[in-house]
């Protein structure tokens, strides 16, 4: 009784895949131990020679934790119908519509990241299944990126798929696991290295898993980063205003100095000194400009007298040499006569 009971539990019971496995991902249950298809074994293949790179994309860009992948989009749906699609969610940083190489048709997904990471998840919930262009899409997180061992569907991994293409692949959002109904062999999936699945603690199918979270290193990194430049942007503001008011003051210096310059070539052209000009000068207080007039006016009379006193000298001076250099002529003259 209570074996069948617990199996009528197990049949409204799924579960999810924190990492990729390609032969765990072609399971129903997540149980299998071979892969039941060529495309299985391809992935698993590439996988144990490790030629796929997730990081290796040079198109990819933006945080992996506030990006989602939409899938089934439409072939007419175009990057403005959609980034105007998921702005209703949040506020759209980056968004990539993913196109054929060398028709540059759309190839039906997208990755679209957000501004936040609360953002991103609000459209992680309320996005999927709903209409663009007439078609049902489907939201996920960015597994390239975030989920250990990805293999991409090109390779012959993925998740989802429709049952038309025979290649069903499981432990995602949109087709999880179920629970095993018979019993789980341990050893061959240890051997495997596959997860296996966790007894005990299934969901329902109406649970919506939570995509992974940002460990709390790089959070505390972005965050001191981001503070960091944020003290950086403000010590160069500061630094390019106090540059800037140098340069002013420099400027205003070189102005006044030239026009001081100026005025006073202009007064020695004119014959006075600087200092006379000192009382015009319209920065200079009334005090100042008596007592410049002052100085000036005294300095100018000691100027006057000393130059008065140098022109007497002056003639005579010359007053003396002529009357020397006359006396001579006169003296030349009388002994010539007598001779």
């Amino acid at each position: 009784m209570s074996s069948s009971s617990s199996n009528n539990n197990n049949i409204n019971s799924v579960f999810y895949a924190d990492s990729y496995h390609p032969i765990q991902a072609g399971s129903i249950d997540g149980t299998d131990i071979l892969p039941h298809d060529n495309a299985v074994l391809r992935a698993h293949l590439c996988s144990n020679a490790a030629l796929y790179d997730p990081l290796g994309d040079p198109k990819i860009i933006g945080d992996p934790y506030r990006t989602i992948f939409v899938g089934r989009l439409s072939h007419l749906t175009t990057e403005h119908t959609l980034r105007k699609a998921m702005s209703k969610y949040g506020r759209v940083r980056n968004l990539r519509l993913v196109r054929h190489i060398v028709t540059g048709a759309s190839r039906g997904y997208a990755f679209v990241e957000f501004e936040s990471e609360r953002e991103m998840r609000r459209a992680y919930l309320d996005a999927h299944h709903s209409i663009i262009d007439d078609a049902e899409i489907i939201v996920d997180y960015n597994r390239q990126q975030l989920m250990p061992g990805w293999i991409p569907r090109r390779l012959g991994g993925g998740l989802g798929g429709r049952k038309e293409s025979g290649q069903l692949r499981f432990g995602g959002r949109e087709r999880p696991f179920r629970a095993p109904l018979q019993p789980i062999p341990y050893e061959d999936l240890k051997k495997l290295g596959i997860p296996p699945p966790p007894e005990g603690r299934y969901m329902s199918r109406f649970q919506v898993p939570s995509p992974p979270r940002k460990p709390r290193r790089l959070v505390e990194k972005e965050e001191y980063s981001h503070k960091r430049s944020s003290v950086d942007r403000e010590d160069l503001s500061q630094r390019s205003s106090s540059m800037d008011r140098d340069e002013h003051r420099r400027k205003t210096r070189g102005k006044q100095d030239s026009k001081k310059r100026s005025r006073v070539e202009e007064e020695c052209k004119h014959g006075k000194s600087p200092e006379d000009m000192s009382e015009y000068s319209p920065n200079s207080t009334a005090t100042e400009r008596d007592h410049n007039y002052k100085w000036s006016s005294s300095d100018r009379e000691e100027h006057y007298h000393s130059r008065s006193t140098e022109r007497g000298e002056i003639s005579q001076k010359r007053s003396s040499r002529d009357k020397e250099e006359h006396s001579s002529k006169r003296h030349r003259h009388h002994s010539r006569s007598k001779h």
